[in-house]
């Protein structure tokens, strides 16, 4: 039967009796083969022979007493448990306060046997090394552990950064808007009274575990922010950054189950798809060099290089065939032609007269939808017609379909609807209206 230590020095840290529910002083028993929840009894129950459900009186017993010497033979246990007891409780060197706490033992006797015992004493201080040195080898050998991110901004009260940051406030680690922040509500009229109904009081309870219900998930998410580094929104956002355009994609899909995981399993995880992703541009390479007909590297760099060129060519004629196909006036073609020939010879290039219209107003020339957003979306004649009306193919776009939903709302649509629903020039809105009427997009009203 083995002496074992008690739960503490006051009777009420103890479980109960199970036979009489009185509370337990020492010496009492537990049951050794009852489990996993102590089978306690106190001494009169067990002389009694207590049986209860599962348990026997032949069962096998401890005695739980802490009436034994442990570090030193004129201290037991239960003072050592009182002396560390009163130390945490009245501070490290007030042992005057210690003493009056302890009752049994003087200052003198409670501070030389603290600091022979806790302070001094080779036995610990060699255990604690060889502990420090077993966990410094374990990490060596092991992955690089999770840290969290470095101390975050403070910033000023309702400025940017504090919204982007949801109001934490790094001084308190905590936010100033807890999530599910008017959970407290529901409980602050609660009160349990005796003469509570079993229905009223089942209630009640049931309120109480819903909040504690909230109060988890409040915390889960705390967690998850503080595990995964997500207090400070612009260094995790930098160092998104840095992956490649398809791991962003990935890393902006799968952060939602950044919850289910750690943040070192996460961070694998995405670690894993970028370098799956390089070894796949890596093998694309590869097969291409083979295509190609290439055998080594030396080769691989000149077709690189000749093949930039090509591109860089490549480029060239398709931008200058662009400029070509959109520009409507031959002449005027001509004469840039010209003029970028002479100022590639170095000559001065002759300025040419501008042509007026007969109204005296300067005529534009079509506009360049060359890389504007949108032009992919037009047809030849939607093209045509934004290059005479000098319209950007996105704004097309909108006042197009704004003129089919008013058409389709009204059965019809007239040109002076038209100009009270887009507001730009109303000789731009009249050759937009007869376009769509001659496309058949619109019909009169």
């Amino acid at each position: 039967m083995d002496r074992l230590a008690s739960f503490g020095n006051d009777p009420f840290d103890k479980p109960p009796c199970r036979g009489c529910s009185s509370y337990l002083t020492e010496p009492y028993i537990k049951c050794a083969e009852c489990g996993p929840s102590p089978f306690l009894l106190c001494l009169q129950c067990f002389t009694r022979g207590f049986e209860y459900k599962k348990h026997q009186s032949d069962h096998k017993y401890e005695i739980m007493t802490s009436d034994f010497p442990v570090l030193d033979p004129g201290w037991t246990a239960q003072e050592e448990m009182a002396l560390l007891e009163a130390v945490m409780d009245c501070g490290f060197g007030n042992w005057q306060d210690v003493a009056y706490q302890m009752r049994t033992k003087s200052k003198e006797e409670c501070e030389s046997h603290y600091m022979k015992n806790f302070i001094n004493n080779p036995l610990f201080s060699s255990t604690l090394l060889s502990l420090r040195q077993m966990e410094e080898s374990r990490s060596a050998d092991s992955a690089i552990p999770f840290k969290s991110t470095d101390d975050p901004p403070r910033p000023t009260f309702d400025s940017v950064l504090s919204r982007d940051m949801a109001g934490y406030m790094p001084a308190r680690a905590d936010f100033m808007e807890e999530f599910d922040n008017y959970a407290e509500w529901d409980l602050k009229d609660i009160d349990f009274v005796d003469d509570d109904s079993d229905i009223l009081h089942a209630l009640k309870v049931a309120v109480v575990d819903i909040y504690h219900s909230r109060l988890k998930e409040r915390q889960r998410r705390k967690k998850i922010i503080r595990d995964h580094g997500l207090i400070n929104l612009r260094k995790f956002q930098i160092l998104e950054r840095c992956y490649p355009k398809e791991v962003q994609e990935l890393y902006d899909v799968m952060r939602r189950f950044a919850r289910v995981v750690g943040p070192i399993e996460h961070d694998k995880f995405i670690e894993s798809h970028a370098l799956e992703f390089d070894l796949r541009r890596e093998i694309h390479r590869l097969q291409e060099y083979r295509k190609a007909g290439i055998k080594s590297f030396c080769s691989a760099k000149v077709y690189e290089r000749v093949k930039r060129v090509r591109e860089d060519e490549q480029r060239k004629r398709t931008m200058l065939c662009d400029v070509l196909q959109y520009i409507q006036d031959g002449r005027a073609c001509q004469q840039w032609l010209s003029k970028q020939a002479a100022i590639d010879a170095g000559i001065t290039p002759v300025v040419t007269t501008i042509t007026m219209s007969t109204t005296g107003r300067r005529s534009a020339p079509p506009l360049n939808l060359t890389g504007l957003p949108g032009t992919e979306k037009l047809n030849e004649r939607e093209k045509e017609l934004c290059q005479v009306v000098r319209l950007v193919p996105g704004a097309y776009l909108e006042y197009k379909q704004a003129l089919l939903n008013e058409c389709r709302r009204q059965g019809g649509l007239r040109l002076a609807q038209a100009r009270a629903l887009i507001k730009i020039d109303v000789n731009k809105t009249r050759k937009i209206y007869d376009f769509l009427i001659k496309e058949g997009y619109i019909n009169k009203a």
